[in-house]
């Protein structure tokens, strides 16, 4: 394949390989846990071993890769590891689709293969000693013997929960299996929803130090932190007790957070999930709630929570009675009420609430207005009001504001012994159980006689079997004895959900061959936390909350010292090509086997990182890429063959060149610390420049300015194109490796510009003076000049019809 670099001399196949080996033969990522310099733990989220990787993904792991390097050459000992998340449901459901049924480990690892080769030819390194892959039992023993200690801290537990079930494959499916309410491999095939036993991880009761502790993260995006906070959700609100008309000593419990509407109160809904629902539903209703319960069986979540879609609602014959008023409201029940969040059952009102409005504009329900803004009433409602106001219709309360009646309120409600003040969360507990085949297996046992056994620690690992086929249907792998009292008993067959495994490998890392425990306390508490984590967004609240949840145990276990996991987050964006986010399945990924072999790994961790902005989504352009070769040939021949650039005669002023370097120095460096690297890819081309005009105006290559000029371009280029940089870091005769170079240094004086006094006149007098750089432009002069407040009196208003602009010494403004 023809390359785009032989016309300079720069040819990238020729040198990257090269440059590889050298690398892996003098590991240079490789960390050194007895360093006595500051440590510096680099980590990108590891990746589904699903398929290849494409350019999408190689952003990731190129800024990754970029900030080690970085990192290394300003004197940190870097930790920068990689493995792979290959448990779970993207695995094995690529292995069925795109595997042709092949076994998911065969098909893992044949990706794994792939993946590291791909890494390695686009010049990603990291410390392969330390790799990795959670479908090992060398890795998921530990995950084994993390689950038993949260088990044996009271921590995992299992309880009966609803699954989607497929009764032509006969398994659970995960939410993302089902499409339009059918199994995403049978389109025919209606799912089933079902109740089974499944374990959970108490995460609730780390809700408030999760929440609470996000003030410590103050180098992550603020975007992440709300994002996590709105899924714990902690309200604070009153729990009161409506009693049901007709049926002595049964009442329903609504929780709400706005006590000053429970005037408003019109009727109530029980979830179609609630107990009460068949208690209280009578026979004539019984046909169309009996209706909406099982289609809301069949829904997703997402979908009943949805305000694009009609609810689903019938009245159940039964009434409540509003304890603060005496009054008798419907009962019903509705699909937007979620028997996992609250008590499952919600007051409603409809003047105050958009859900509730359009609830009651569905099914024709009386809707009333207590919170009227300046105290007035606005009679009809076209949509619920819920800003602030004053209390209406509210007996004792009338004429409260709404906002200041909390405590009022909530006091009369424990008064009257109807209610009490309490705190709620959205965050329920982690449902880990999968009953798939491709995970890592429970360890515990069933026993008739004994209940639910820990496997004892010396047994670990439980061992996935060979044969791919669900756990539960594989008696060589469930039958076994009670550890307790020798009897018959059942292995556990769900296996864990794979967020488990992700949520512990960073700690993995710091002593990936210890064989006696999960991680060496002491390097885990020498390497945490993370300094700087970098991941996608879609991982801003699961993943990253998981992972927070287990330290926070590990380090009440007395595990690890720190209580939070990453110090640093960067969310970097998706690429986008043909204006869709850049994907095999899409048919739009780039290879990079395919790039490498015509422009070379540099110009395609260039253009990556030129693209725009890291943390935005970009456009991909498959010519745009000419840009960051051209760059790089530019770069080649300054070092190659600086005598190939004309002569123009133009001054040359070693001065300048030295300030344009201090200036470089400083402008990548502080973009590579705030993750700007488009415009450090910038601030290196315009250096270049510099040194070229350098040499267009007769500066000399043999003076100790030229060398250091071009020395210090090549070291600050060195993390982007690392390749170019060792290879013209040794033409230079560079001592070392670039990759071991010292990281340049920078003197604020020498990059500052020389600065001048300007004369500001307004029709020619004199109204004030400004210091400036020199060199400064009509435009910043002029802006300069309209910042002084006796120029603008002057103008008395008045834009100039007219600008005199003598550079370095005066400008004249002419109203």
């Amino acid at each position: 394949m023809e390359t785009r670099s032989r016309r300079s001399g720069y040819i990238p196949q020729e040198i990257e390989p090269r440059w590889q080996k050298v690398w892996a033969e003098r590991g240079v990522m490789k960390a050194d846990d007895a360093s006595a310099k500051p440590k510096f733990y680099n980590l990108v989220m590891f990746p589904y071993p699903s398929g290849p990787l494409h350019m999408g993904h190689m952003r990731n792991y190129v800024i990754g890769d970029l900030l080690s390097r970085f990192k290394r050459m300003q004197g940190f000992e870097v930790l920068n590891p990689m493995g792979w998340d290959a448990f779970g449901l993207p695995a094995e459901n690529d292995a069925i689709k795109r595997g042709g049924g092949v076994h998911p480990e065969v098909w893992t690892r044949g990706n794994i293969a792939i993946a590291k080769r791909q890494l390695g030819i686009m010049g990603v390194l990291y410390d392969w000693d330390r790799e990795v892959t959670t479908c090992d039992p060398s890795y998921y023993r530990w995950t084994q013997e993390l689950f038993l200690l949260f088990f044996e801290r009271g921590l995992a537990h299992r309880m009966m929960s609803p699954v989607n079930w497929c009764p032509v494959d006969k398994t659970v499916l995960a939410n993302e299996q089902v499409i339009n309410g059918r199994c995403w491999r049978h389109p025919d095939v209606e799912v089933e929803k079902r109740d089974l036993e499944q374990w959970f991880l108490r995460i609730t009761e780390y809700a408030d130090r999760l929440l609470d502790d996000l003030s410590l993260l103050d180098h992550w995006p603020e975007k992440v932190r709300v994002m996590q906070a709105n899924w714990i959700g902690r309200s604070h609100g009153v729990e009161v007790e409506f009693p049901i008309d007709g049926h002595p000593g049964e009442s329903m419990r609504i929780y709400t957070t706005r006590p000053d509407t429970l005037f408003g109160v019109t009727f109530m809904v029980l979830a179609p999930e609630h107990p009460l629902v068949e208690k209280l539903t009578v026979g004539a209703r019984r046909a169309a709630v009996r209706e909406v319960v099982e289609s809301s069986r069949k829904a997703r979540e997402i979908d009943r929570m949805s305000s694009e879609v009609p609810r689903l609602g019938a009245f159940t014959g039964a009434y409540a009675i509003n304890p603060l008023n005496g009054e008798k409201v419907a009962i019903w029940v509705g699909d937007y009420v979620l028997i996992t969040y609250g008590t499952g059952a919600i007051m409603a009102v409809p003047g105050h609430d958009q859900r509730d409005f359009a609830f009651a504009r569905q099914f024709g329900l009386p809707i009333r207005e207590v919170i009227a803004p300046a105290g007035q009433a606005q009679g009809e409602l076209e949509a619920a009001y819920t800003g602030p106001g004053s209390m209406i219709n509210s007996g004792e309360f009338d004429g409260l504001d709404s906002k200041a009646s909390f405590d009022r309120i909530a006091e009369f409600i424990e008064a009257k012994g109807i209610g009490k003040r309490s705190v709620k969360y959205r965050l329920r507990d982690w449902l880990i159980s999968r009953q798939r085949y491709w995970g890592c297996p429970i360890p515990v046992i069933h026993c008739e006689v004994d209940g639910i056994v820990a496997v004892p620690h010396s047994e670990l690992p439980v061992l996935l079997p060979r044969e791919y086929k669900p756990l539960g249907d594989n008696p060589d792998f469930w039958r076994t004895k009670c550890p307790k009292c020798g009897r018959d008993a059942r292995r556990e067959t769900d296996t864990m959900d794979t967020f488990i495994d992700s949520s512990w490998y960073f700690l993995r890392y710091t002593s990936a061959h210890n064989n006696t425990q999960p991680f060496d306390s002491e390097l885990a508490n020498h390497w945490m936390a993370v300094d700087q984590y970098t991941g996608g967004i879609e991982h801003a609240i699961l993943h990253l909350l998981y992972s927070r949840f287990f330290q926070k145990v590990l380090h009440d276990a007395g595990r690890a010292d720190t209580t939070e996991p990453f110090a640093r987050l960067f969310t970097q964006g998706m690429i986008r090509r043909g204006g869709l986010v850049m994907a095999k399945s899409k048919g739009n990924g780039v290879a990079p086997d395919d790039l490498v072999a015509r422009d070379g790994a540099d110009a395609a961790r260039v253009y990556e990182m030129f693209i725009g902005p890291p943390d935005e989504d970009v456009e991909w352009s498959d010519s745009a890429i000419a840009g960051p070769v051209r760059f790089l040939q530019h770069v080649w021949r300054l070092v190659d063959a600086p005598g190939s650039f004309q002569v123009t005669g133009s001054d040359a002023s070693a001065d300048v060149l030295r300030r344009r370097v201090h200036q470089a120095i400083r402008k990548v460096t502080e973009d590579y610390e705030g993750f700007h690297f488009n415009t450090a890819v910038a601030a290196l081309m315009e250096l270049a420049n510099a040194l070229q005009a350098y040499l267009a105006g007769g500066g000399r290559r043999d003076d100790s300015d030229w060398d250091w000029a071009l020395r210090s371009l090549i070291l600050l280029l060195n993390p982007m194109a690392p390749h170019v940089g060792e290879e013209l870091w040794s033409r230079l005769g560079g001592k070392g490796l670039a990759a071991d170079a010292a990281w340049p240094q920078y003197d604020p004086a020498s990059a500052a510009e020389p600065e001048v006094t300007l004369v500001i006149q307004v029709a020619g007098k004199v109204r004030d003076r400004a210091t400036v750089p020199a060199g400064t432009t009509e435009g910043a002069a002029l802006e300069t000049a309209m910042r002084s407040e006796k120029v603008r009196a002057a103008l008395a208003g008045r834009a100039p019809s007219k600008v005199v602009y003598v550079p370095d010494r005066l400008i004249n403004l002419v109203p």
